[in-house]
């Protein structure tokens, strides 16, 4: 198995918000992540790419203590998380969007990114309370509704929505949470080509003043958003580099792009 590493350039090492040394996973014997080096640079939109079982989302999950590493590290920010609990991850600003849509149908956009913010503020248990106390939330939440195209659709319910359009709600109540680092897990999954668009868009607004570490496996979606791309294959870095560079990597185009491209 592969365990090669290549070393980024020294701009892309200027400030790491988030750095992996030797992460491994093992699964009785099977090593779906192994000797993982990973460094993410503050600011930057960092894509994590590459063939169905490459480990992407196995590294996900270990980012977001979904899972517990079988050896290696985690920083964030310099600090040692590898043995976090995922709402201590969360609670330092490291919120996962997943591939299927986390909203609550039953409830109104309006009431889901409220209830981001609830969480966000630790009213989230005040149960006790008069509604009147979440009405100063009403204004923030409409803000956010509207950072992603959906304020004429507050008060409907989440159900009737359109799939991209949920899609853009979990990317709402995701900024709710104020995350310093946004892990986002397929956004344009299953989606349309107007869609792919509007996700795209919303993405990148939302990158603005904070670092987004994204699988992704629409590489018009990665060319356009991605500043740095990370290619994994067999849970090993394969490639690291801009687009145009991992693009034109033999072992990249053998590995994932090529066969992406037939």
């Amino acid at each position: 198995m592969s365990t090669h590493n290549p070393v980024p350039s020294e701009h892309a090492l200027a400030d790491p918000i988030l750095e992996t040394k030797r992460l491994s996973k093992e699964f009785k014997g099977f090593a779906a992540v192994s000797d993982l080096n990973l460094k993410v640079e503050r600011g930057h939109i960092h894509a994590l790419i590459g063939p169905n079982g490459a480990g992407k989302t196995t590294v996900f999950n270990l980012l977001t203590k979904f899972l517990t590493p079988t050896t290696g590290t985690i920083l964030f920010n310099g600090t040692d998380i590898t043995r976090e609990q995922p709402a201590d991850i969360a609670l330092r600003g490291v919120i996962r969007s997943f591939q299927i849509s986390a909203v609550f149908p039953g409830l109104t956009p309006l009431e889901n990114v409220r209830l981001a913010l609830q969480r966000a503020t630790k009213t989230s248990y005040h149960f006790w309370k008069s509604d009147r106390c979440l009405d100063r939330l009403d204004a923030r939440a409409m803000e956010l509704l509207d950072a992603v195209g959906l304020a004429e659709h507050s008060g409907g319910l989440t159900s009737e929505l359109a799939y991209g359009r949920k899609r853009a709600l979990e990317i709402a109540t995701t900024l709710a949470l104020e995350p310093e680092l946004m892990l986002l897990d397929e956004p344009t999954q299953g989606m349309g080509a107007e869609d792919v668009e509007k996700i795209t868009a919303l993405v990148k607004q939302a990158s603005a003043g904070r670092t987004i570490l994204m699988v992704e496996h629409n590489l018009k979606v990665v060319e356009t958003l991605a500043d740095r791309i990370t290619v994994l294959q067999r849970g090993s870095i394969l490639a690291e580099g801009t687009y145009a560079e991992v693009s034109q990597d033999p072992q990249v185009l053998e590995a994932y792009l090529g066969s992406a491209h037939a």
